[in-house]
């Protein structure tokens, strides 16, 4: 297991006393990557535990070294191509993959359903792992094969936890919201809807949305800030009954069906990968 008590980069760093140069700038490294924007050096100290001298130091040193950028218009500071690259290698490495498999084939014997592993690239689910049964049912996902995310559990446990500026940038028009069964979000409002009951039921699902015949229920796995890295999903057969037999009641959660035996075993398997990666469940 590779848990941790506490998110990279918090403040406890500092209140060791005489702690070592590296752990400090780690710690603002750390605080950097949590932010979505750029950030100034009073916050970096502030959220770092670093005193405000040592944070102008450590930032020279790790602006000379290529992990910070330093924005003078802006008075702020951002993470640098070096720190990109150090991310970039972590990924070639596959360690999200490995860490992953072992739960996922757990998840295939406990269930007999196909599993999956999937993260967002834009508005795109991209399966990296697909576990199967010993007699798998045909379904269209891959590994490396993308879908529209909006259609996707996976891709909806993802988007659901991210904020509502950044889902909007994502589906800008209608153009954005492909189907492919005829079933699925056909705008933004609509997405919005399913997403918060999404929310309400405490997981995603989808049935017939992707391919005809065929459900699914996901949960996201979160990294060290609480953001959703990858989501797992089981999915199986089921026949959706016709759209005019659905209540009222059902209607924003698909056709009725919420599989709640196989959602606490998908969100155990995620929280699960959450441990094991270092990360945090988003804050209630």
């Amino acid at each position: 297991m590779m848990a941790q008590d506490k998110p990279f980069g918090q403040s406890e760093y500092a209140a060791q006393g005489n702690v070592p140069a590296l752990r400090r700038g780690l710690a603002l490294l750390g605080v950097l990557a949590r932010h979505p924007g750029p950030v100034s050096a009073a916050t970096l100290a502030r959220e770092a535990g670093v005193p405000r001298s040592s944070t102008y130091h450590l930032l020279t040193e790790l602006q000379a070294a290529g992990f910070v950028v330093h924005l003078p218009a802006e008075r702020r500071y951002a993470l640098g191509i070096a720190a990109f690259e150090l991310g970039s290698s972590y990924l070639r490495h596959d360690p999200l993959e490995r860490l992953a498999g072992p739960i996922l084939r757990r998840l295939v014997d406990e269930t007999g359903h196909t599993a999956h592993l999937g993260v967002l690239h834009g508005r795109e689910l991209v399966y990296l792992i697909k576990e199967r049964p010993p007699q798998p049912q045909t379904v269209v996902t891959d590994v490396g094969v993308r879908l529209p995310a909006h259609l996707t559990a996976s891709g909806r446990a993802m988007l659901m936890h991210l904020p509502k500026p950044q889902v909007r940038a994502l589906f800008p028009a209608a153009s954005a919201f492909v189907r492919r069964t005829g079933r699925g979000p056909r705008s933004l409002a609509e997405l919005r809807a399913t997403l918060a009951a999404h929310e309400r039921l405490g997981w995603a699902v989808e049935d017939g949305h992707v391919t005809a015949e065929f459900a699914s229920v996901a949960y996201p796995a979160f990294d060290h800030g609480g953001r959703p890295l990858a989501a797992i999903s089981l999915t199986f057969r089921h026949r959706c009954t016709d759209e005019n037999d659905r209540s009222e009641k059902a209607a924003d959660i698909e056709c009725g069906e919420t599989w709640p035996d196989l959602a606490g075993r998908v969100r155990r398997a995620a929280g699960e990968l959450t441990t094991r990666v270092g990360g945090l469940p988003p804050a209630t």
